[in-house]
């Protein structure tokens, strides 16, 4: 050590173990004030997720309000809000097609539709095909062809049906064969389902007779 009280390129600092963590401590309790002061950012309002939203469905031409989750099904809705239990649950994935419906007229899966997507829509279930106790054109076609054997699919199978029908009024086989091609059938009922949708589409040609 140099009189100045320097130390020379030879001579070695040394910090004893107290003072070291003397010096930790006193930095530590430095910087825990300094962040004390600053405050905590604000976390943005968060809705409130339990809240049902409000909306309003047209189904078979009856209009019903209601309070729905935003990440409800339509099939959910029309099961077990509305009671209409016409269109089934199948894959609920949008590949069996037993819970088709129509929207404006064209099919959709109601288990890949949310409710809140519905509305100003006008949908149109099984339930709603019949005239009261009488069957449509198409129901009857069904019934005659013996388009069904389980009859779990049959629903959906004559929503996919009507849809098709409304849209092409005379279908060749091979576009019968395509637009129902969305609707899967367990038992394979499928060459009766095919002549229903014939004999459906013979029949409102001719003016309803079979």
């Amino acid at each position: 050590m140099s009189d100045r009280g320097k130390p020379e390129p030879g001579d070695v600092q040394r910090v004893s173990r107290r003072g070291f963590l003397t010096t930790v401590s006193s930095s530590a309790a430095a910087v825990a004030v300094a962040g004390a002061a600053i405050p905590a950012a604000a976390e943005p309002a968060r809705r409130d997720d339990s809240e049902p939203t409000r909306i309003v469905l047209t189904v078979n031409g009856r209009t019903y309000r209601l309070g729905v989750e935003p990440r409800e099904t339509l099939i959910s809705v029309l099961r077990e809000r509305l009671g209409l239990i016409g269109a089934k649950p199948g894959c609920e994935r949008g590949e069996c097609g037993a819970c088709t419906v129509l929207l404006d007229g064209s099919t959709r899966y109601s288990c890949m539709t949310l409710a809140v997507e519905a509305q100003g829509h006008a949908i149109t279930t099984i339930e709603g095909l019949a005239n009261g106790e009488e069957l449509s054109l198409l129901q009857q076609a069904f019934v005659h062809e013996d388009g069904y054997q389980c009859g779990f699919c049959t629903p959906g199978q004559v929503m996919a049906a009507e849809g098709l029908l409304r849209r092409i009024a005379s279908p060749t086989p091979d576009e019968i064969r395509l637009g129902m091609s969305g609707n899967l059938c367990r038992c394979g009922a499928y060459g009766h389902i095919f002549a229903a949708v014939r004999r459906a589409a013979d029949a409102r040609k001719s003016g309803g007779a079979q």
